[in-house]
């Protein structure tokens, strides 16, 4: 039996078997479930990240708040000590987790980008990659998050000739992102998604195995389901080798539908209000 690891409630008592609330909704659709303290996990405390997890518990998949890769591949080191076989490998997590990893893959479909780990030497690096981008502005976020939230401040560049500008925008994206800046920095190329009345709604397709097994709204706009045209992406996810990913989808101006993110489908979240039951009876199949 394939079992479902999920995070447990961080303000229940030590022996709780209590998932978080945040995961409730899946522990209620699965038949087989263990707890993963991922504090412990973030912190490196990794027997006590997986105290509660039943000795040869067998294979599972993690569904949960997101790690690292590297602290990714040290919780599957922990649960095979303990018998507990993760589905997607460490390796295959990194792949789909970070944009350097599944950008090759999906190249045709997804804004153009670049990237470095190299922060010593970012500013001469900016100057390089902003003529390399070939694109009149662009988007700075870094391995795996952005902050469109604070646009105009940290993520959007309108003019990459304007070097200075750049090198702000850089600048505030670091400074914000302070000790959760993950990986390193990259910039993309700007597409436009916004519809008529200025608004950019995307799609998030689940797929399991290479197959679309379903399709939500974003988290970001829960009220908003889209059907979007997946033409070449599943060549895309078959190429990445990773059992269980997410693609994020948005119309672009003229009409494409383009890959903004994608990402590793056990660290992905559900829109509010999603019925998860589907998607979780497909993993545990």
């Amino acid at each position: 039996m394939t079992a479902l690891l999920l995070c447990a409630d961080p303000l229940a008592p030590a022996r709780s078997r209590r998932p978080d609330p945040h995961f409730a909704r899946e522990a209620e659709a699965a038949t087989e479930v263990a707890l993963v303290d991922h504090d412990a996990l973030a912190r490196g405390d990794l027997a006590e990240a997986v105290r509660r997890v039943p000795a040869d518990l067998g294979p599972a998949w993690y569904r949960g708040w997101m790690v690292t890769a590297d602290r990714y591949a040290a919780l599957e080191a922990s649960l095979a000590a303990k018998g507990c076989r993760l589905l997607t490998d460490a390796d295959a997590y990194r792949r789909a987790h970070e944009l350097p990893g599944w950008y090759g893959c999906f190249r045709d479909c997804t804004p153009a980008s670049v990237w470095t780990e190299d922060l010593a030497g970012l500013d001469a690096w900016l100057d390089a990659a902003a003529a390399a981008l070939d694109a009149k502005a662009a988007i700075v976020k870094d391995f795996v998050k952005s902050r469109k939230h604070e646009w105009d401040i940290a993520c959007h560049v309108p003019d990459l000739a304007d070097r200075a500008a750049v090198r702000r925008v850089v600048s505030a994206f670091r400074d914000l992102q302070g000790e959760d800046l993950y990986g390193g920095i990259v910039l993309r190329a700007f597409e436009d998604f916004t519809d008529a009345g200025g608004r950019t709604d995307q799609a998030r397709v689940w797929w399991l195995d290479g197959v679309p097994v379903m399709t939500t709204a974003h988290p970001d706009t829960p009220g908003r389901l889209l059907d979007p045209d997946v033409t070449g992406v599943g060549d895309a996810v078959a190429a990445l080798e990773a059992r269980f990913v997410t693609t994020d989808l948005a119309r672009r101006a003229d009409g494409a539908w383009r890959v903004i993110e994608a990402g590793d489908g056990q660290v992905s979240d559900f829109p509010e209000g999603a019925d998860v039951r589907p998607l979780i009876e497909a993993l545990l199949r």
